[in-house]
């Protein structure tokens, strides 16, 4: 295998969804002088971040504070957010609802023209402006449209297999076209990581094919940590197929009930109800499954009929169709069949507050990063927040870096090459004794009955066992067709490979983290202990394959953590 092509860029992003694209928006008006390359896996189009519905949370409201969302933020996320990364979340967010609306975002608004906001989870104000239950997508085709404007170049259908680096210093991302099978090799005085979350490590998820946790097991294996990454959210409501019915719903009023008929979230969260943060409902709603209150099909019910029509086709128009098209109910008559699914990475790659890693000219932002704003739980409406605040950051920042760093040495550069290829090429062969199809399955059911929504250590002590032996395996997998061109079975390989490094990496880190804290909530330690485990989990992956685990101090700015949180 060769290299045919190789390109150069001031800057190459890989990930093309809303945060690889703030970042080129941020770059391209700016600093128009940097040169710019968006490396994508799929269409931008297609990039999930067009999948988020409810909206995006900013104190815009002239009677809502951004020290507020801060609070609710905090609180939200157990107080394991660091608050500095808190502040620029929050304090940036009306800035960067103005320059989505700027940009084309066409977003819902009042009869006054102010920006329509709903209220979501964990939250003392309606803060979440949205454009109806469309907010990603709406969001995802305003950006690409002026990205193609400023003259963005991208490059879709890239899979990157290998960061090319040397002495802690970033170097280029080595890649193959999957429709020509074409090998390029992309040099770059810098590069940001945008590659979203990981949620298919679980198999069924709210969350697209593509989210398979690559970038994080990219930056693992260049010698970057992952942070929090035992941090998975799982949302209240999916359908029982794992599709995503927005928190808009609940924000417009939805109910949630059980087969009885009763409203059972005011039993734990008797003041915030269907819109207590979103680990409360999801272990809620499963409690009431667990003691076979549901209805019999493992769902309870998203009640959305006293709305009326008119708000629901409104407002949640794209909730209704998918009701209809994949539940069979139209929730205008009857009631959604609804159960926790799994949704968000609340950890990732190891970033400070300006999105850099533990390698030199390597940046990192969104999902697939943790620059802690989240903490243990994500606010619904705070995703789409990070990508933008960060992405347009990590746009201000790299040009610094960049005028301040000399040429990064490319003396090695072709041995390093050389030793990628031969790694990549190693995958290939007819003698493989494992296979792919057979390994996920065992992971995913690893991860939903170890580390799901309840968890134990005993449970986890098996999970991380299994999950040690399926990466074991791993070497013992070879993909039998020799060519690129749209090769499904080298393509799985790499996902599962990402997924494997993300699941062996979470299961560290969980077993050892004894306390219940957001979305990791253990049976045998069901509380916060504040005292011993207010920090974050740092897994490093050492020569072996295996993982290292250590931690750091969660940063405290102005506001004490809270040993008892209640809604």
């Amino acid at each position: 295998m060769d290299i045919a092509d190789r390109f150069e860029a001031d800057v190459v992003i890989m990930g093309a969804g809303l945060t690889g694209l703030s970042a080129a928006m941020s770059l391209a008006e700016k600093h128009p002088g940097v040169s710019v390359i968006v490396l994508s896996k799929v269409h931008p189009l297609r990039s999930h971040s067009g999948a988020a519905q409810g909206g995006i949370n900013a104190a815009v409201a002239l009677e809502d504070k951004w020290e507020d969302h801060y609070y609710d933020t905090l609180k939200g996320g157990g107080f394991l957010g660091d608050q500095d990364a808190v502040q620029i979340l929050t304090w940036n967010a009306p800035d960067a609802i103005y320059s989505l609306d700027r940009w084309g975002a066409n977003f819902s608004r009042d009869p006054d023209g102010a920006f329509a906001q709903r209220p979501f989870g964990g939250q003392r104000r309606n803060r979440t402006c949205y454009v109806a239950d469309k907010t990603g997508h709406a969001l995802l085709n305003a950006l690409y449209e002026q990205c193609v404007k400023k003259g963005v170049r991208f490059f879709d259908e890239w899979y990157v297999f290998s960061l090319i680096t040397e002495s802690d210093c970033l170097l280029g991302f080595l890649a193959f076209h999957n429709v020509t099978g074409r090998i390029g090799y992309f040099a770059s005085r810098a590069g940001l990581v945008a590659t979203g979350g990981a949620g298919r490590v679980y198999g069924q998820s709210s969350n697209a094919l593509i989210n398979t946790g690559d970038g994080m097991s990219l930056c693992l294996r260049a010698g970057v940590p992952l942070k929090d990454i035992e941090f998975f959210q799982i949302h209240p409501t999916g359908l029982p197929n794992g599709i995503l019915i927005t928190e808009g719903a609940r924000g417009e009023g939805g109910y949630l009930v059980n087969a009885a008929g009763e409203r059972f979230m005011k039993r734990y969260a008797p003041e915030f109800m269907e819109l207590a943060p979103r680990d409360l409902v999801a272990r809620s709603i499963q409690q009431e499954i667990n003691e076979g209150r549901d209805y019999g099909d493992g769902c309870v019910r998203l009640d959305l009929r006293h709305l009326g029509e008119e708000k629901i086709t409104s407002r949640l128009s794209q909730i209704r169709q998918i009701a209809m098209h994949f539940a069979g109910v139209d929730p205008v008559l009857d009631p959604i069949p609804v159960r926790p699914t799994v949704h968000y990475t609340m950890g990732g790659i190891d970033v400070d507050i300006n999105c850099s890693t533990a390698v030199n000219g390597l940046f990192a932002a969104g999902e697939g990063s943790c620059v802690s704003v989240h903490g243990a739980n994500r606010l619904g409406g705070n995703s789409l927040l990070e990508t933008v605040v960060f992405g347009v950051r990590s746009g201000e920042v790299i040009p610094e870096f960049i005028s301040s760093q000399p040429e990064p040495d490319r003396t090695h550069e072709n041995t390093l090459l050389h030793d990628a290829l031969s790694q990549f090429a190693s995958l290939f062969g007819d003698e493989g004794t494992e296979n792919v199809p057979d390994l996920r399955r065992e992971m995913e059911k690893v991860m939903v009955g170890s580390f799901g929504l309840f968890r134990t250590g005993e449970s986890m002590k098996a999970g991380l066992d299994h999950i040690r032996q399926l990466v074991d395996r791993f070497r013992f997998v070879r993909v039998p067709e020799a060519g690129l061109v749209f090769n499904s079975h080298l393509l799985h390989t790499l996902e599962l490979r990402s997924m494997l490094d993300v699941a062996h990496a979470c299961a560290t880190a969980a077993l050892t983290r004894t306390e219940s804290r957001g979305g990791h909530y253990r049976l045998d330690f069901p509380l916060i202990d504040n005292q011993n485990f207010l920090k974050h989990s740092i897994v490093n992956m050492n020569p072996s394959g295996r993982m290292g685990l250590s931690y750091r101090d969660v940063t405290i700015v102005d506001t004490e953590p809270l040993d008892d949180i209640r809604y």
